[in-house]
């Protein structure tokens, strides 16, 4: 299967895994979490089209190491780019730059990028800073749901997983075209 020319980054609690399930251990380290329903199947189905994945998010790389092992998904994933190694947490430009280095992308390639996210102050700004294509995940019933600066305006916004995957074939198709 031939690689797609979008690129994924993604981030990982309220977007693929529901934080209300995370069970924790005495060092605030994630043991086991569920997924939003339809989230690991959109995974796998992103995954088995050839599409490129890069986990950007904050936690722990324990934590997110658990959860995925557990669920069995890490596989789907092209690099993980964890706020615990790279010393700072999203918005922070470091985190999205430390993607695109790992993944070797360089500016030319930001058109090519979507990232899908659930907090706009977060991972919709973040993105929408460095000029990449922002995606609301916008399930969850946590953090902000009103747009409160210019930047945390996403590009598109989706309320379950099942409805990326006729946006991310579309942006693909886009490129391709």
């Amino acid at each position: 299967m031939a690689t797609k020319k979008l690129i994924i980054f993604t981030d990982c609690g309220d977007t693929i895994i529901d934080e209300a399930t995370q069970v924790y251990d005495s060092r605030h380290i994630v043991q086991r979490a569920d997924f939003i329903p339809g989230a690991d199947e959109v995974l796998k189905q992103l995954h088995e089209e050839g599409f490129t994945i890069v986990a950007v998010a904050d936690g722990e790389v324990e934590s997110f190491g658990n959860v995925f092992r557990e669920n069995g998904l890490n596989y789907c994933f092209d690099q993980w780019i964890i706020s615990e190694t790279v010393g700072m947490q999203k918005p922070a430009p470091v985190m999205f730059e430390t993607a695109m280095e790992k993944m070797g992308l360089t500016e030319a390639d930001k058109s090519r990028i979507v990232m899908i996210g659930n907090n706009l102050k977060k991972d919709i700004a973040g993105a929408n800073r460095q000029g990449l294509t922002s995606i609301w995940l916008d399930w969850s019933p946590r953090y902000f749901h009103t747009v409160e600066e210019p930047d945390w305006q996403p590009d598109y916004t989706v309320k379950t997983p099942a409805e990326l995957l006729p946006l991310l074939h579309d942006l693909n198709r886009k490129l391709e075209g």
